[in-house]
């Protein structure tokens, strides 16, 4: 099937980590998005940068592919190539920008650099209902976790971030410690739906502004787990469920006591989360619960937007074309990219 010069039809690239992903968005509407995985980062423990960079390599074409033919376009019907230029792994960052250069050039046509975390933020848009401007949003992943004032596409303000760990990564690391395989955090999740939230203690670190901090609770979790053992060899087999409900609570009371402070502060009641963490089912349900409780009108994009995918890379690559910002074949990834 071929498209009229009047669609609008971008090709989205996402390969900042270890998800291949390529997505077609026709006027808006995201109508592929194909997702290839790594799982053989599970026997290491966390993604071997090396590694998932050979494996993008492998994947990158015939995940493209399999976007184009699911969406029943021709690659000739392409308007633009939109990609994530980072932040992210610059081997697997390089592949995609790579190939997306190479796309672009040889159907000559224009080529769109997206920010990683400005499209997780852009994901609301890609579904119903969707965010009005100005609105906040709690960006949560493995890698980074803000608090982003949106007061346009692309018009964004950090308002407060983690000062060491993200959350996702304090979700695996605690996973770890409880003999939990990665990715470690989906699995705290599952268990933590069948323990008691209150049965351990855990402080909330004491930030100024909006700004968070993970790396004290991890060593507060270490430390309890490696003295309750010491009298109790089986303390976390006996406890698993408790120990991750309690361990749980705690992110989030972290990640949602901020999140209302500045919405407070900034008088705003749009309230949306991102990122791969936004897909626990405790955070959901607590910010449901303060969304009630504030009056907030909440935003969460649909799990497979949630995630690393190109579905968010393509949405942001059309609101970057009706605007016309492209960028020339000199781009190069970054490692480090700032809203």
């Amino acid at each position: 099937m071929s498209y009229s010069l009047k669609k609008t039809i971008i090709l989205g690239i996402e390969s900042s980590c270890d998800e291949t992903s390529a997505s077609i968005c026709i006027d808006g509407q995201i109508v592929s998005n194909v997702t290839a995985t790594q799982a053989i980062h599970e026997q290491y423990g966390g993604v071997i940068p090396e590694i998932a960079s050979r494996i993008h390599q492998q994947n990158i074409i015939p995940v493209v592919d399999s976007a184009i033919k699911n969406a029943k376009i021709s690659k000739n019907d392409i308007n633009a190539v939109a990609f994530t230029r980072g932040p992210g792994l610059l081997g697997a960052l390089l592949v995609g920008t790579s190939f997306a250069k190479a796309f672009a050039l040889g159907l000559s046509i224009p080529l769109i650099e997206i920010n990683h975390m400005q499209a997780h933020v852009l994901a609301h848009f890609i579904d119903t209902p969707k965010p009005s401007f100005p609105f906040l949003c709690l960006t949560v992943s493995g890698g980074h976790t803000q608090i982003v004032l949106v007061k346009d596409y692309f018009e964004m303000e950090v308002m407060g971030e983690t000062t060491d760990d993200a959350a996702g990564e304090a979700f695996d690391k605690s996973a770890k410690m409880l003999g939990l395989p990665y990715p470690g955090g989906p699995l705290i999740d599952k268990h933590a739906k069948e323990g008691d939230a209150n049965k351990y203690k855990f402080t909330e670190p004491q930030i100024p502004g909006f700004n968070f901090s993970f790396s004290g609770l991890k060593t507060q979790i270490l430390y309890f787990i490696q003295k309750e053992s010491k009298t109790n060899p089986n303390f976390v087999a006996e406890n698993l469920n408790d120990l991750c409900a309690s361990i749980q609570s705690r992110i989030i009371s972290i990640l949602l006591n901020k999140l209302e402070a500045a919405a407070d502060q900034l008088g705003i009641t749009d309230i949306a989360i991102a990122g791969g963490v936004s897909a626990n089912s405790g955070l959901r349900a607590e910010l449901q619960r303060l969304a009630n409780k504030k009056g907030w009108n909440t935003f969460i994009p649909a799990f497979e937007y949630c995630t690393d995918n190109a579905g968010m890379i393509a949405i942001a690559g059309y609101q970057k074309y009706l605007k016309g910002e492209f960028i020339g074949q000199d781009v190069a990834p970054l490692a480090r990219y700032h809203i």
